[in-house]
Formats: C-alpha cells, structure tokens, sequence
C-alpha cells in the first residue's frame, strides 16, 4: 500500500535501440523528463550509449528492490540491462545522478556463456540474497534452453546458474517468484535462432515457439512441473498479483492472443485457465489471413485492481477490472496505432469486436508509427506510459515505417474509480528526432520501482 503512495514519477529510463534501423550507432539508455512542472517535461534529457553496436539492449532490473529492503545498506542504484542479442550484461549506475546515469561494469558474453552455458538473457529480478537473477531464451549457440544466470548483488560478477538438477526447460523468457508459496514460474517465447531474424509462420507448428509455464521449486532450485497453455501460444510477460500472500497472476500469450490465469490448486500443484481471449480478425492484404491481436506485455496496477495490457498488432491498449480474478471485466480501451487503421494497406473482413476500422492515430500532428507495445503504469495507478517498439527484427518485418520515423512513448490517463482510459493529448517523447537518428524505444522504468519490477516479500 506504501508503495502506491510514493512520490509522483519524474524521470524514466527507457532504453532505444539501433539495431536493425540500418544505423551504424550503439543502442543507449535515455533519460526522459515526465515532470508537467519541468522545463524539459517530454524531452530526453541524458544519453548514455553503450560500448558496442548491435546488442538489442531489451528489459531491465534492479540490484535491489522490495524483495530486499529489509536491508539498510542496499540501494536502487545500479540499472541491470542485459542485452538480449550480444548477450552482454551492462550494469548501469543512476545513483551517483539519476539524471545522468553512467556505465558502471560490463559482463562480457563469453563469461555468459562459459560460465553458465547460457545466451539470450532477457528478465532481471534482484533477489532478497542480494543477488541478481537473469532468465535466458537459449545456449549460446541460440538452441532453446530456459535457465537463470546469478551476479553477485556488490560485484555484478558472475556466480554461475541458479537452476539445478537435470530437468530443464526447452525455452525460457520471463519470470517471477514468490517465495511464499516456494515457487518461481517462467515463460517461454521461442528459440532464439528462429527468432533472430523476423517472425515466419512456417515456424508455427513445429515447436519452435513456447507453450508452456515452467514451474520452480523455489528453494531447491529445480524444475517441478510444466503447464501448457497451448501450442503456439508464446507466454511472455508473468505477473503474480503484488500481495504477496496471493498465489495467483496473470500471463499474456502473444501469438494465441490469450490471458490465462495461473493458480495453486489445493493439491499444492499449480494450473492455468484462460479468463481473456481477444479475437483474431480476418484480414486482406496482410502476412496471413487472421490477424492476432498479438498480447506483447501485461501488468497488474499496485493494488491489484486491474490488469492493462497491450494489442501490438490490433492496436489498442486494454484495462481490464479483476477484483474478481477469475472473471476480468474489461473497462478501458483505446487504439493508439496498430496494423488495422483505415486508409492503410490491410482490409479487415470480419471482426468479431469492432464495427469498424480504427482511425490512423495521431498526436501533436506526428501520426504514430507500430502500434502499443511496452506499458508501465505510475505507482497511483492514474498515468500509463506506452512505447511501440517490440524487438528490432519484428518491428522492420511488421511495421517498416516505425523503423524508418522511430518509435514513440505515450501517456494515458487513468480513471481509477470506474475504469477508462484516454491519451493525454499533451504528452509526447517523439524517438524519431534523436541526433543520431530514428530509434526504438523499448521498456520503461521509474527509478523508485514499478509495478513491474517489484516483489514484495
């Protein structure tokens, strides 16, 4: 509850990638100043590039965060952000100026890859040791294989795998734990040699995409159970509710377009069930005849109220009412760009929720490029921010021009009483005029925690 009461959001991290763009310059992390009260509100105010080109810089975590606070001596001040192609793990100081945050450590891929067998790193989650817990999508020859590289919380030095015994998962993804109930559970998106270079849909079928949850004893370290949630699914994002005595949560299945709810069974067990399924719609002039929505992230608000997640494809962001975990109630939505706008190159045909076409979204005269992709929701629940890139090679494949304009961050504002949502026609961070050129901006985060990054014990 404290949490939801912590200081308004001045300042977010997002990192903006080059890969892909046809630029020749290293991704950075961007500095962007969300204050209404500032001079600089909407605009990057700091740069930091990486030291090489071509790592995809993707998701990032914290060194410590609620899951370790009862601790005095650990601070929030160092911004883990592994690189999801090169397989470099940078570790990013925002202590010493939060505003100017500078590069602290670099852990070299191959110590990735000799020390734990293990590239593709994508979630980091500090752990209440004091360490960090990274999940990986593949070995480092890019072959599934879904395990978890430990740093040290002071040295960010390489300990080794957190996961033990034989068992292991075909791919991995994202991740979340809950030592309550003695569980970490992981998702799987594909093998990263396969996803490497775009989506192909003679891909599907042939197991190259997830559809399972992997479920973790938590304090053994071993692989125990896995659900499947259908093939082709591709579950990404993994929320628990943030009370950490609820032994439940959401995942957001991009492919199959599906949210299902997982759960413990009183067998002490843990299954899945589907709550949400967005239909696909039938489609001219597209890669296939049925668009997915494409569910690409999903969070939970601080009080565990409701559930946001975005239609990478469809274009619209949803708010969905889960006081009644089971049932979600959808109480929001807005189209904030997408693949189905009037007057672009795909007809639909038939479409099970909508009468007609979304208009093409513009803000302050730049109509927007992609559709939503990464969210983060401030700690009151009342703003949710939203980027439009996903990953470089499937941004150039689906949407050609968010590559060339580069992509955006938005904000929506939030009616927290009934539900709803609308674009605040006022904010916008346009990556399409970096200095260096058109960039991907990709995930966002506050530098107090979010919903997103925070465990609570």
């Amino acid at each position: 509850v404290s949490a939801s009461q912590g200081p308004r959001e001045e300042i977010v991290y997002v990192p903006c990638i080059y890969r892909n763009t046809g630029r020749k310059k290293p991704d950075f992390l961007a500095t962007v100043d969300v204050d209404p009260k500032s001079p600089r509100y909407c605009q990057v105010i700091h740069r930091l590039p990486m030291p090489n080109v071509g790592d995809e810089l993707h998701h990032s975590g914290w060194n410590a965060c609620s899951s370790c606070f009862g601790d005095a001596t650990k601070k929030r001040n160092r911004l883990i952000l592994p690189s999801f192609i090169s397989s470099r793990i940078y570790v990013v100081d925002v202590g010493t100026d939060p505003r100017a945050p500078r590069l602290f450590k670099v852990v070299n891929p191959e110590d990735v890859f000799w020390k734990c067998n293990l590239g593709y790193p994508h979630t980091s989650h500090c752990l209440g040791s004091s360490e960090i817990m990274i999940s990986a999508l593949g070995d480092p020859a890019g072959n599934g294989k879904g395990g978890f590289i430990l740093l040290d919380g002071e040295t960010f030095e390489i300990k080794g795998n957190w996961e033990k015994g034989d068992k292991m998962p075909p791919m991995g993804y994202d991740f979340w734990y809950q030592p309550r109930h003695n569980v970490l559970i992981s998702t799987e998106w594909g093998i990263p040699k396969c996803l490497g270079y775009g989506f192909d849909p003679n891909d599907l079928k042939k197991g190259r995409y997830g559809c399972r949850l992997n479920v973790w004893d938590w304090s053994t370290h071993s692989y125990i159970q896995a659900i499947d949630v259908g093939e082709d699914a591709a579950p990404l994002e993994i929320r628990f509710l943030h009370d950490p005595a609820a032994a439940e949560g959401y995942v957001g299945c991009t492919i199959s377009s599906a949210i299902h709810r997982f759960y413990k069974t009183e067998r002490g067990d843990w299954a899945a069930e589907k709550v949400i399924q967005v239909p696909s719609k039938k489609v001219d002039g597209w890669l296939l005849p049925d668009m997915p929505g494409f569910i690409t992230d999903i969070l939970i608000s601080l009080d565990d109220r409701f559930l946001y997640f975005s239609n990478w494809l469809h274009g619209d962001i949803r708010q969905y009412d889960i006081s009644d975990t089971r049932r979600p109630k959808l109480v929001g939505q807005v189209f904030v760009g997408g693949s189905i706008t009037k007057g672009g190159p795909v007809t639909v045909c038939r479409d099970e929720e909508l009468q007609n076409q979304p208009d093409p979204f513009s803000i302050k005269g730049k109509r927007v490029p992609g559709g939503p992709q990464m969210i983060q929701l401030s700690l009151d629940g009342k703003r949710l921010y939203v980027t439009t890139s996903l990953y470089s090679a499937w941004d150039r494949q689906f949407y050609p021009d968010l590559v060339r304009d580069g992509s955006v961050l938005l904000q929506l504002d939030v009616d927290t009483e009934r539900g709803g949502l609308k674009v605040n026609e006022s904010f916008l961070v346009d990556f399409g005029k970096e200095p260096d050129g058109p960039c991907l901006a990709h995930e966002i985060r506050y530098p107090g925690g979010d919903c997103t990054s925070d465990i609570w014990l």
